[in-house]
């Protein structure tokens, strides 16, 4: 069989051939050495959550035929060739916290040496926090003279892009103030600001009628859910609503250094806010005690209790009783983070455990647990298995009938009547499985897909039915059922009467008349709901419209009546007459076939198939040669050693979609790519497209884009579910991003997308 390695981030990949089921994960390593130029020592394997360990083979994993394993190479440890380093280097969380008495104290160097006009060691200021943009509580512990030699300090959460001081100064004011924020876990450690990035202490609270339209306030406004309480930004006011029942203020949020601006933003707690302090020589207002000055409410810690102390929680105390007493005797999950009292346990435990400890609900078999370095369980079914015993090496994954879909189709829903976009009439495929795979007809063995009480969304014709009368431009299609399937059969005689039910139903709920168990026939066919029909090879042996091999998508047709009559084989069956409505020339017509060749539709194989055929016959070139192998031989020798031209196809982008990509900005470089393509056909260029644009957290088209700073395009409800879980970083290159990201969605990428693909957001 075949598999596939790519690397994590998608940009290299290979395939391996002649692998066994029965293949060594260490002789696997073997093999990617030179392909990725990874020793073995650096490989890390992964394949559905797992990381494969060496001892095991690729059955214990089940890997499939053309299943992907994703590779990370780690970087070589280079640690152990530095020169140690002289001197304590420890920073722990104590030493901080020791570092910062110092400074209060006064017993820093060089603190008691600058005097600044504006503030003193001591004050309480507010300060702005560039990694959220917001203004925080803090306290100036330190102010020294600004030179070259200064570094700004980050704190936790901050990359290393993000500068601590402002672009400008002030006038006047050359000096650095290191603050440390009060009360905020993200924010414990001091940092350097400017003049322009401290003020003093918000402390006058206004009523929400003396607020006027353009007054620049401060108020609390939470980006990520509005509803709830957040942080507290500069607001300049554009409206506000004093009801009876509801008050309401509206206005423009301003967030971190470049002045971000959040239009239309609605502040739920008009009765907290504040007027906005200005920096004067030698304040009074920032000399204030902690005691003048009251504390603004934060966001709490849970949501569930909003931090009530009374108030029992189980998700942020114990989980079992909820009780909040005795936080030391609380034991936390490394699994699901929920704490539980040791009392609270069954069996309760007497003291806290010094190795890792699970709840419950967490670890219910300790069997089933794999620790690190241990081997991988094997589970009783696949013990008892001749394969697990067998010491063979014969390959448990070829042949086509046991090998399941590898995609699926998720531009449209599975409920979608018409065309599939970017599938061209005249689409041919080899196996069932991937015209399941493309969307056209999702049942793989079945011949009709639909909802009885819906409608049929697609068939196929392969001659399956002895009354089917296949002329093209129309055709008389036989129901389904009446036939004994027992015992796994995938066809038989007809047995019994056909009823109108289940997908014979859904064909004649296409009909534009009503429904009739009698039969009907349609008014006006035009207007039924249209039917995809796909034709198969085996319907060749009757009818000269179908393809000599493989599946082919022939367009819509529409249902023109249908009716109950006997069958040949002496039961009652349902015919359905069925006729073309499809602006495109059908395949076999002269128009048809020209348009097939200037696309360049081609028979399309499964991913490595032609590849494994190649092989095969090259181990079977020292067997004799049957007549068919001989026939081709022939014709080999016929036909000219030099290679034909390729002619390349005509198709090209509409003006309209041209103008949507020219539009698109942001990605020209990645446009520029899929146009090298072009000339291969409509559908190489929808597939590169559908393969560039695709999210790298769903692995599909990207729904509602936002194009990050760093040129990455993700669906905007998964880089919403990123920022629930707090984390702000690009899924893929972990480029720190701002919260504002979420308002900067890619219009131009979305409606040219929406243009090349109709209706896949639809599926989404």
């Amino acid at each position: 069989m075949w598999i596939q390695v790519r690397t994590m981030d998608g940009r290299q990949s290979c395939r391996l051939d002649g692998l066994s089921k029965l293949t060594k994960i260490e002789d696997l390593r073997k093999q990617l050495v030179d392909k990725f130029n990874a020793p073995v020592v650096q490989q890390r394997l992964f394949f559905r959550g797992k990381q494969l360990e060496d001892g095991h083979s690729l059955f214990d994993y089940n890997v499939g035929l053309n299943e992907i394993i994703q590779i990370i190479v780690k970087q070589p440890d280079v640690s152990a060739s530095l020169p140690p380093k002289q001197g304590n280097t420890s920073n722990t969380k104590e030493d901080k916290e020791n570092k910062i008495e110092l400074v209060k104290n006064g017993e820093a160097a060089g603190t008691s040496e600058i005097i600044s006009q504006y503030y003193k060691v001591g004050d309480l200021v507010d300060g702005k926090d560039l990694f959220y943009g917001a203004w925080f509580e803090a306290k100036i512990i330190e102010i020294r003279a600004s030179n070259a030699d200064d570094k700004p300090v980050l704190h936790s959460g901050q990359s290393n892009s993000c500068s601590i001081n402002g672009d400008s100064k002030v006038d006047g004011d050359d000096l650095i103030y290191r603050i440390v924020f009060e009360d905020y876990e993200d924010c414990e450690d001091p940092m350097d600001a400017t003049l322009q990035s401290i003020r003093p202490r918000a402390r006058k609270l206004l009523k929400l009628e003396d607020v006027g339209k353009g007054d620049r306030v401060m108020v609390n406004f939470n980006i990520d859910e509005p509803t709830e309480r957040g942080f507290w930004y500069d607001c300049v006011v554009t409206d506000k609503k004093m009801g009876r029942t509801t008050k309401q203020l509206i206005g423009t949020i301003i967030i971190g250094p470049d002045q971000t601006q959040l239009e239309n933003c609605k502040v739920i707690f008009t009765d907290e806010i504040f007027a906005i302090e200005t920096n004067v020589v030698r304040s009074e207002i920032c000399s204030a005690s902690s005691e003048e000055i009251a504390k603004r409410e934060k966001t709490p810690k849970c949501s569930h209790c909003k931090d009530i102390p009374t108030r029992k929680c189980k998700n942020c105390s114990c989980h079992a009783c909820g009780g909040k007493d005795a936080p030391e005797k609380q034991i936390m999950c490394d699994e699901c983070d929920f704490a539980y009292h040791l009392w609270c346990l069954k069996p309760p435990l007497e003291s806290l455990p010094e190795d890792d400890w699970y709840c419950p609900e967490c670890k219910n078999d300790t069997s089933e647990v794999v620790g690190a370095g241990e081997h991988l369980k094997k589970s009783n079914k696949k013990s008892k298995m001749a394969s697990a015993r067998s010491s063979s090496t014969r390959d448990w994954g070829k042949g086509m009938a046991c090998v399941g879909r590898t995609r699926e189709c998720t531009l449209v829903p599975p409920n979608h009547f018409g065309s599939i976009p970017g599938v061209e009439v005249g689409t041919l495929w080899k196996f069932r499985v991937q015209v399941s795979e493309s969307g056209v007809h999702r049942p793989h063995v079945a011949g009709i897909h639909g909802r009885e009480g819906d409608g049929a969304f697609s068939l196929v014709l392969s001659g399956g039915y002895e009354d089917d009368l296949d002329e093209g431009e129309e055709f008389k299609y036989t129901g389904s059922g009446g036939r004994d399937l027992s015992g796994n059969k995938r066809c038989a005689e007809q047995s019994c009467d056909q009823t109108l039910t289940r997908m014979n139903r859904a064909l004649a709920i296409n009909c534009n008349a009503p429904l009739n168990k009698n039969g009907t026939e349609a008014k006006n066919w035009k207007e039924g709901k249209p039917v995809r029909v796909v034709r198969n090879c085996k319907g060749s042996k009757h009818s000269k419209y179908s393809p000599e091999e493989g599946n082919r998508y022939d367009g819509i047709y529409k249902v023109v009546k249908y009716w109950p009559e006997k069958g040949k084989s002496g039961f009652l069956v349902w015919r359905y007459l069925l006729r073309r409505d499809d602006p495109t020339p059908a395949p076999w017509t002269k128009e048809g076939k020209k348009r097939i060749k200037d696309l360049g539709l081609t028979m399309q194989y499964p991913e490595g198939y032609l590849e494994s055929l190649t092989e095969k016959e090259k181990a079977t070139d020292g067997e004799k040669p049957t007549a068919k192998k001989r026939k081709k031989m022939a014709d080999n020798e016929n036909t000219s050693d030099e290679p034909k031209k390729k002619k390349k196809t005509a198709y090209t982008i509409s003006s309209e979609i041209q103008k949507f990509i020219d539009e698109d900005t942001l990605n020209k470089k990645l446009w520029n790519e899929c146009s090298e393509v072009v000339a291969e056909g409509s559908q190489n260029f929808l597939r590169k497209v559908e393969d560039i644009f695709s999210c790298i957290c769903c692995q599909e088209v990207v729904f509602q884009p936002i194009t990050t700073t760093c040129s990455h395009n993700i669906c905007k409800p998964c880089l919403e579910r990123s920022f629930k879980a707090e984390v702000y970083s690009c899924p893929m290159c972990r480029q720190e991003l701002e919260k504002s990201a979420l308002s900067q969605g890619n219009n131009a990428l979305k409606n040219a997308l929406r243009a090349l693909f109709p209706g896949y957001e639809a599926g989404r």
